[in-house]
């Protein structure tokens, strides 16, 4: 199933037409999908971009989408390898690195979509881009088989099926994303996580937005504050707050009221305003 087939489902869950989703899942891929109804859609560039998977590496295999899914481009028989070559190999793809997205993939090349240009016969050479990825866990190796298991925590924009090409080639041998499950995204992770069999019946109470807006620091209105807050003023906030940072705005009541900047030293600009006054 798609992301956008899963939203469908949600909408139909709870009778809204407003529904969002964090972060896009291949239809092969399993696991946390970020959804957000009514107004919390636009809340959904704040969360925490940091996403973590669990991916099998299939050794040996390169394919057009770098991933099994693709057609096959060339087969290579495979190395023997020890876990702590493995090791060797995963060092220089930890922290920030340049990657260059797969040719099947969401990118827009020129105002086209790459896999559109790609299943068209166009071949588009995507440039490198800046990622970081936190951490790189080595959880498996079968050599008979030729399967790595790995555990991610990276930046939003880092695709593991690049991770899987480029390791295969550093390994000498090729290499395809054989299975990939998202364990965390946005500050979400399974153990938070409802099946859509869940939605057939009673559907799920939904999370506070506080709740997932912590990360970020918090500016409470007083009364005053309240009435020049709904109509778009400026307001004063801690002095040691980083410009251009992200501010959770709560009402007097402690309820969410908005979003801020820190437009200068000391001061708030509203970017999102719940209940904007007139």
């Amino acid at each position: 199933m798609s992301s956008h087939s899963c939203v469908s489902r949600i909408r139909r869950a709870y009778g809204l037409k407003r529904v969002g989703h964090g972060g896009t899942l291949d239809p092969a891929v399993t696991g946390v999908l970020p959804i957000a109804l009514g107004p919390a859609t636009r809340l959904l560039p704040y969360l925490e971009s940091d996403k973590t998977y669990r991916g099998v590496i299939q050794l040996g295999v390169t394919t057009d989408s770098d991933d099994l899914e693709g057609q096959v481009l060339e087969q290579r028989p495979l190395p023997n390898l020890s876990p702590e070559a493995i090791g060797e190999a995963l060092a220089p793809f930890r922290g920030a690195i340049q990657q260059r997205p797969p040719a099947v993939s969401a990118v827009h090349v020129n105002g086209e979509r790459a896999y559109k240009l790609a299943r068209a016969g166009q071949c588009p050479e995507l440039p490198p881009r800046p990622v970081t990825i936190h951490r790189l866990e080595l959880l498996g190796w079968d050599p008979t088989q030729g399967q790595i298991d790995l555990e991610v925590h990276c930046s939003s924009g880092t695709y593991i099926r690049s991770l899987a090409r480029d390791l295969g080639e550093a390994l000498g041998c090729g290499g395809s994303l054989a299975r990939l499950r998202r364990t965390q995204a946005l500050g979400f992770d399974l153990a938070q996580s409802v099946t859509l069999e869940q939605l057939e019946g009673e559907p799920p109470a939904l999370l506070n937005p506080l709740e997932v807006l912590r990360h970020l620091p918090q500016h409470r209105l007083d009364e005053e504050g309240l009435a020049g807050w709904r109509c778009g003023r400026l307001q004063d906030c801690d002095p040691s707050w980083a410009l251009e940072d992200a501010v959770v705005v709560v009402n007097p009541d402690g309820n969410l009221a908005g979003m801020a900047r820190v437009a200068s030293p000391g001061q708030l600009q509203p970017k999102l305003v719940l209940d904007a006054a007139g």
